[in-house]
């Protein structure tokens, strides 16, 4: 199978000498993750992450893309074993990855991100599909309060390039804060400027958190997590005990490990 077979070729991108906040706009309304960025002939330049909009401390700024795109560490092209582009991109732990026409025409035609592969491993049937969560879980968590201050919660998500924190009350999970919910609170540091010049009181993941959290348990399959992943469109799911308590968490890039060994 081929990059070329199952990358998105309508994703979207934006011009390097577009507004910042327009970027924004596209990752938050379309809940995107990363926005490719491209010159004026449409040839890739970098990437936008929602990582880098939560620098921004204006929602008014006049920064251009191209002050804050970072580039991308790896381009894929659509004669590309699928395979091997994934085993690049998570050795680079990198869900999505831009895909240019070849490696000396760095024209922009689309994005292979993990969720691809889930898809077509799904409609295949794949043998592993069936492989228990609790073989593939990752058991070292961060997580959460309801109390915490957001600004702390995302400064250790930076910390350890985490997309997600739990949120945990008395070792059950009661929420779940991702990026893009910061993205949207607008509120991610202390003294984020409002239009209007003032400051918001720092504000608590109780306010931004995503509630109630799909879970499953430690003996459901990969495929009913890639099942969910995909029908709610979220990169992770925590996993629970018989008692609701948090045991793990799995997320795409688990996924798909499992899938190309």
């Amino acid at each position: 199978m081929l990059v070329q077979d199952i990358m998105d070729r309508n994703y979207p991108s934006i011009y390097m000498d577009e507004l910042a906040t327009k970027a924004r706009a596209l990752l938050r309304e379309r809940a995107l993750r990363i926005l490719p960025v491209v010159d004026e002939g449409k040839r890739l330049v970098g990437v936008i992450s929602r990582s880098d909009m939560m620098n921004i401390t204006s929602s008014v700024s006049a920064i251009r893309v191209k002050g804050i795109m970072s580039t991308h560490p790896y381009a894929a092209t659509p004669d590309m074993d699928v395979v091997q582009a994934l085993r690049e991109m998570i050795s680079l732990d990198e869900w999505y990855t831009p895909v240019v026409k070849s490696s000396q025409d760095l024209s922009y035609i689309g994005v292979l991100g993990l969720e691809h592969f889930i898809l077509i491993s799904l409609e295949r049937s794949v043998a592993r599909l069936s492989t228990p969560l609790s073989d593939i879980m990752s058991t070292k968590l961060l997580t959460c309060s309801p109390s915490d201050e957001i600004d702390d919660v995302w400064q250790r998500m930076k910390e350890r390039s985490f997309a997600a924190c739990p949120v945990i009350e008395r070792g059950k999970a009661v929420g779940i804060v991702t990026q893009q919910n910061l993205l949207e609170s607008g509120g991610v540091f202390p003294g984020f400027e409002a239009k209007k010049g003032r400051f918001k009181a720092p504000t608590k993941i109780s306010h931004v958190m995503k509630t109630p959290v799909v879970s499953l348990k430690p003996t459901d399959t990969i495929g009913d997590a890639a099942v969910l992943m995909l029908e709610r469109n979220i990169g992770r799911v925590p996993i629970v005990d018989d008692k609701s308590l948090l045991v793990g968490i799995v997320d795409r890039e688990d996924v798909v490990k499992a899938l190309i060994k």
